[in-house]
């Protein structure tokens, strides 16, 4: 297989986050498989390679880079030029096109639908984030009877519910980075994530939502919101409970009703599988297989399927239009 290189604004500082963590750990279990590096292209790190060092060296058809920022990608697209592209798409909404021969592997499969739909000619795949195997119920007292994380949370439950909350019951709000995140969900009864007016007004998606999923890997009893990818594990009624649900009395309700009969949420092994290494380095090496055998036979063929352009679906609307049209005129004359 070729070489693959992780492209990373940075890997510290400002560019820290749960897309950053989600990114570094496909990219460890990448390395299982093939060789592959981690190159910043904002931020220069002593640890790391630099890509405007390392363009320059390369021969483009030995290895692929990843490219993975949502914003950054249609420029590193244009920089990258002839070499071997593939987009890991988290979020969707970032409202740029990829011609067909970069090909796409998504973390959910909403932002798979959405790509699935915008870029029909495209090779894509699904790899779900990992699950790492830390988030696990512990058996452990739990203390803390709400846990919120106040990064993506909703103006209302910051706002409106919290305060209510924390006047009946214990409530722990993170506003920071935590080291043991799988420590401070084995010590929560309930876990509340609201993220749909975060990503409504960023004007792009929740990718993958991992703290939910963590959560309840831990026992927490969860109640989120179900935008985007969220919707890809999330089900009310059956592995969580849905916030904001018509009025704050009624959320007040069910989360106290909750607390006071409180049993650790179990699901079954069967569905974190999706989620766990094996299973994640199993796809990742049939993906990758597959990529690398399309750059190979991409030098031989051309790009002969028509795209799905704006002019195209325009031209194609009014010829299925007169044709309706026709349809209809021919039965009134027969």
């Amino acid at each position: 297989m070729r070489k693959i290189y992780f492209l990373l604004p940075g890997t510290r500082g400002k560019f820290g986050g749960g897309g950053l963590w989600a990114e570094l750990k496909i990219f460890n279990l990448v390395q299982q498989i093939c060789p592959s590096e981690i190159v910043t292209y904002r931020q220069k790190e002593s640890n790391h390679l630099f890509l405007a060092d390392l363009l320059p060296t390369l021969n483009v058809g030995e290895s692929i880079f990843i490219v993975s920022w949502g914003f950054d990608v249609p420029k590193l697209v244009r920089q990258l030029g002839t070499t071997n592209i593939v987009y890991h798409a988290h979020s969707a909404g970032y409202r740029f096109n990829l011609p067909a021969d970069i090909p796409i592997i998504t973390v959910s499969r909403n932002t798979m639908g959405y790509w699935g739909q915008r870029s029909p000619n495209s090779l894509i795949y699904y790899l779900p984030n990992q699950i790492g195997d830390e988030f696990s119920n512990l058996c452990k007292e739990r203390d803390i009877d709400v846990l919120v994380q106040a990064r993506k949370s909703s103006t209302y439950l910051l706002t409106e519910l919290v305060p209510q909350l924390q006047s009946q019951r214990k409530v722990e709000i993170v506003d920071s980075y935590v080291e043991d995140l799988a420590g401070l969900f084995n010590r929560s009864k309930i876990y509340l994530y609201d993220s749909a007016e975060y990503w409504g007004v960023s004007g792009v998606t929740e990718g993958f939502g991992l703290p939910p999923l963590e959560a309840l890997a831990c026992g927490c009893q969860v109640f989120s919101s179900v935008n985007s990818a969220l919707a890809d594990y999330l089900d009310p009624g059956f592995n969580c409970h849905k916030i904001a649900g018509y009025s704050k009395k009624y959320d007040l309700e069910r989360i106290l009703a909750v607390l006071d009969s409180f049993t650790v949420q179990s699901l079954p092994e069967s569905f974190w599988a999706e989620y766990r290494t094996e299973n994640i380095v199993r796809r990742l090496e049939v993906i990758l297989t597959e990529i690398n055998h399309f750059f190979d036979r991409r030098k031989l063929l051309q790009a002969d399927i028509q795209a799905l352009t704006f002019w195209r679906k325009k031209k194609l609307w009014l010829t299925r239009s007169i044709s309706k049209v026709q349809k209809k005129l021919n039965k009134k004359l027969f």
